[in-house]
């Protein structure tokens, strides 16, 4: 049964040099791991922490979704907020931090190629 049959929704997240890409439910379960042959050359400790992390930013890109999905439903405001479902500017300032952290490149969808 896939994720879309149970009522959840799919995020995706890459890795600044695009060379690890995830997709997860809202709840952050990886349904697809892609890892280029050159990343497996990382200490194990670093590609695994790197790996949950894009986890967690795919969960929390679905959540948004959902978040999306239940106020055009009529749910107010503040109940989504009770319900931790992140908003947009909330999640796009915890990605520029933890960028930041990881001293990764901000992504950006104006970028027009890869760095």
């Amino acid at each position: 049964m896939s994720a879309s049959e149970l009522g959840l929704l799919v995020g995706t997240a890459e890795s600044a040099t695009g060379r690890i890409s995830v997709e997860t439910t809202e709840l952050g379960l990886p349904l697809s791991v892609v890892v280029d042959r050159a990343e497996l050359q990382r200490h194990p400790a670093d590609l695994a922490a790197e790996i949950v992390r894009l986890c967690r930013q795919s969960a929390n890109r679905a959540r948004l979704a959902r978040r999306a999905d239940l106020a055009e439903a009529g749910v107010a405001h503040d109940v989504l907020n009770r319900m931790g479902l992140p908003t947009a500017d909330g999640l796009a300032l915890a990605e520029l931090v933890e960028e930041t952290e990881y001293e990764y490149a901000p992504w950006s969808w104006l970028r027009s190629g890869r760095d």
